[in-house]
C-alpha cells in the first residue's frame, strides 16, 4: 500500500482576504472547516494557490495557527515555505513548525535557475534544519527549473524528505521515481489525479477542491473501492471545471477565488500583480460548477 504521510485528498487552499485586502483569518477558518467536513484530509497552506509570493512571513504564520485551531487534528496541515533564498526557506520552515504545521512544502528555488547540484543542496539544507517531514514541489513551469528524476532518486534517501507534489508534466519521469523509491507522490495537476493515483501515487493536492472537495475525494474513493469505471467517470465529469479553472489562461488562484465568491464562500480579492476574473469568467465557472453538482 502506498504511504500517505499527509493524507490522500489534500486541497491547495486559497488564502482569504477581506475586501480591503487584509488577511481574513475568520474566513480562512470557515473555509478550512468546510473543506475538511467535505472530504479533505489535508490542507496545503501558503502555496501557489495561497498566494505565498504576496503574503508576509507574519501572515503565513498567522494563517497556519488559525487553520490549526479550526480543524484540530482532523486534517494534516502542510505549509508552503519555499522561496528563492535557502536561508529564508529554512526560517519559514522553522516558523511553520512552531505555528502547528505537520509538514512543509518546499518548491524548487526560482528565478536564479540553480543547476541540479544546487537544487539538491537546497532541499537537503532545508530538510536538515527542520524536523518536519518535507514535500518537494516540482513545478518547472513556474520556477524555470525542475527536479530531475535522478535528483529525486538521491533526495529520496533523506529521512525527512517523504513526499512530492508533482506538477512536472513528466509522467515517465514520475513513474521512474515511483518505481524506485518510497516517496509519496501527490498529483498537483487536477487533470492527473486519477492517472497518477492509478500508478501508485498517494493522492492529490487539488486546487479545484477549493470548490468541489467531495468530488475530488470521491475519485480516489471509487478507485480504492475497486470501481475503476466509477473513478474514471468522476474524473472525466470534473474535466470541464478543471479546464476552466486550471487551463484557460488564468492562474488557479484567480479562478478559485472567483468561483468561491459566487458560491458565497470566503475568498476576497487577489493581491497584485494578479487581477480578479471578469464577470463573464465568473459566470462560466459558476455554470460549470452547477452542472457538475447536478450530475
Amino acid at each position: 500500500m502506498t504511504s500517505t504521510p499527509f493524507g490522500r485528498s489534500l486541497c491547495a487552499m486559497i488564502t482569504p482576504f477581506t475586501g480591503a485586502g487584509a488577511l481574513d483569518l475568520d474566513g480562512a477558518q470557515a473555509l478550512a472547516a468546510r473543506l475538511v467536513a467535505e472530504g479533505c484530509d489535508g490542507l496545503v497552506l501558503n502555496g501557489t494557490t495561497g498566494e505565498s509570493p504576496t503574503t508576509t512571513d507574519a501572515e503565513k504564520t498567522e494563517l497556519i495557527t488559525a487553520v490549526r485551531e479550526a480543524v484540530g487534528d482532523r486534517a494534516s496541515l502542510v505549509a508552503g515555505v519555499g522561496s528563492a533564498d535557502t536561508r529564508h526557506t529554512v526560517e519559514l520552515a522553522l516558523a511553520a513548525g512552531k505555528a502547528g504545521a505537520d509538514g512543509v512544502l518546499v518548491v524548487t528555488p526560482y528565478y536564479s535557475r540553480p543547476p541540479q547540484e544546487a537544487v539538491e543542496a537546497h532541499f537537503r539544507q532545508v530538510a536538515d534544519a527542520s524536523e518536519l517531514p518535507v514535500m518537494l514541489y516540482d513545478i518547472p513551469g513556474r520556477t524555470g527549473t525542475r527536479i530531475e528524476p535522478e535528483t529525486m532518486l538521491r533526495l529520496a534517501g533523506h529521512p525527512h524528505i517523504v513526499a512530492v507534489k508533482d506538477c512536472s508534466y513528466d509522467f515517465l519521469g514520475t513513474q521512474k521515481v515511483l518505481a524506485h523509491t518510497e516517496l509519496a507522490y501527490y498529483a498537483g495537476c487536477d487533470e492527473h489525479v486519477l492517472a497518477l493515483y492509478a500508478v501508485g501515487a498517494a493522492g492529490c493536492v487539488s486546487t479545484v477542491a477549493n470548490a468541489v472537495p467531495a468530488h475530488m475525494a470521491a475519485v480516489l474513493d471509487a478507485f480504492d473501492a475497486g470501481d475503476t469505471v466509477r473513478a474514471r467517470e468522476l474524473q472525466l465529469r470534473a474535466t470541464p471545471l478543471i479546464e476552466a479553472m486550471m487551463g484557460a489562461g488564468l492562474p488557479g488562484t484567480v479562478t478559485a477565488k472567483a468561483l468561491l465568491a459566487r458560491l458565497g464562500l470566503p475568498a476576497g480579492p487577489v493581491r497584485a500583480p494578479l487581477l480578479p476574473a471578469g464577470r463573464e469568467t465568473a459566470d462560466g465557472l459558476l455554470a460549470l460548477y452547477e452542472e457538475l453538482a447536478a450530475a
